[in-house]
């Protein structure tokens, strides 16, 4: 794992935007595509080099130092420029598609699950199929129930796909580049919550997440591998993306009543590292899984069964899951704050375990 060699904090936006740009410098086969990355389908002549860069802002810049040819402007239309970028990709290109939130994959879901998931296997392996899908999942910014899902477990559910969820600026970049330069589609989900947080953010503690700051150089987080955030042997957490910050607070909570909490980052949500759960479980003998996906066929299930039938008699109680409710994201803001899991939740239900 490559070490910070420099004192910048990047934030997870400013991240991402760097591993597009120095991928895209190390390989004239990778190109980014989609809407409004570029200032806008058929304005070629106005603003590119000023362009917001879509709605996180993940693409800002790359237009002026790369032209249209590779950062691409599309229509609206998930399924034509997923398509585009399937074809691209079987044919020796490296495209980054910005499918910008995942509520939006009801119109793509056949490039997706039967193209982009099965052509490498459906052709015996004679073509690979490079693609990376960049999309953002998360509640908590007030942008109703079709722009705040979290639906990586339906994505996990396809064999074919890998599915990444970043926690942090450091995870973000070095998952970037090792998706990027997989032979393999991967879809790399972006929190919301997370564009503006750095590496040094309040929600990293001494010792926790990978580092405090984001190398200038390239370097790669391996995909299907968790990283164990914080050690602790009387219960392990377990968080996703965003999660992983609020199993830090109940972390820092639980460990304040006396209690040594292990939290696990999951970073990868297909492939998923087994053996790292297992192990924790089998240490800590009860474990709390937060998740922000709907709560029926979840990762959390997922794990929450890979738990129990691997590791039941290691466990002092059942796994338990916290997860967003089964119901659409709420748009009123109250409502919104208690659709999300929280520290507290987590708390009160690792005390269950624990006490």
């Amino acid at each position: 794992m490559a070490q910070a060699t420099d004192q910048r904090a990047l934030t997870y936006a400013q991240a991402v935007n760097e591993a597009l740009r120095q991928t895209m410098e190390s390989d004239n086969k990778v190109f980014v595509m989609g809407e409004d990355i570029a200032g806008g389908a058929g304005r070629e002549d106005q603003g590119k080099s000023d362009a917001w860069g879509g709605p996180f802002r993940l693409t800002k810049g790359l237009i002026g130092d790369f032209g249209p040819d590779r950062v691409r402007d599309t229509p609206i239309s998930e399924a034509g420029f997923l398509g585009a970028g399937v074809g691209a990709a079987a044919t020796g290109m490296r495209p980054v598609v910005d499918l910008m939130f995942s509520g939006f994959f009801g119109v793509c879901a056949d490039q997706i699950v039967n193209n982009a998931a099965k052509m490498r296997y459906m052709f015996g392996g004679k073509i690979t199929l490079p693609l990376t899908i960049m999309t953002s999942t998360g509640a908590g910014t007030a942008s109703a129930a079709q722009h705040s899902e979290t639906l990586y477990s339906l994505f996990a559910h396809f064999p074919g796909l890998t599915c990444v969820a970043p926690s942090d600026a450091y995870t973000a970049k070095g998952l970037f580049i090792s998706a990027i330069r997989s032979d393999d589609p991967v879809i790399i989900f972006n929190h919301k919550l997370l564009m503006g947080r750095t590496a040094k953010s309040a929600d990293m503690g001494q010792g926790e997440g990978f580092g405090v700051v984001v190398p200038e150089e390239m370097y790669e987080v391996p995909i299907g591998k968790a990283h164990i955030d914080r050690e602790g042997t009387d219960i392990t957490l377990v968080g996703i993306s965003y999660t992983t910050i609020v199993c830090r607070d109940a972390a820092r909570e639980l460990e304040s009543r006396g209690y040594s909490v292990e939290v696990i980052d999951l970073l990868s949500v297909s492939p998923l590292d087994s053996e790292t759960i297992l192990n924790s479980v089998k240490k800590t003998r009860g474990i709390v899984i937060v998740d922000e996906d709907y709560p029926r066929c979840s990762v959390a299930s997922d794990i929450s069964a890979l738990v129990a039938e691997e590791a039941f008699d290691y466990l002092d109680a059942p796994p338990v899951r916290i997860t967003s409710p089964h119901t659409p994201v709420p748009y009123s803001l109250p409502l919104e704050m208690l659709y999300l899991p929280t520290k507290e939740s987590v708390v009160e239900a690792a005390l269950g375990i624990l006490e």
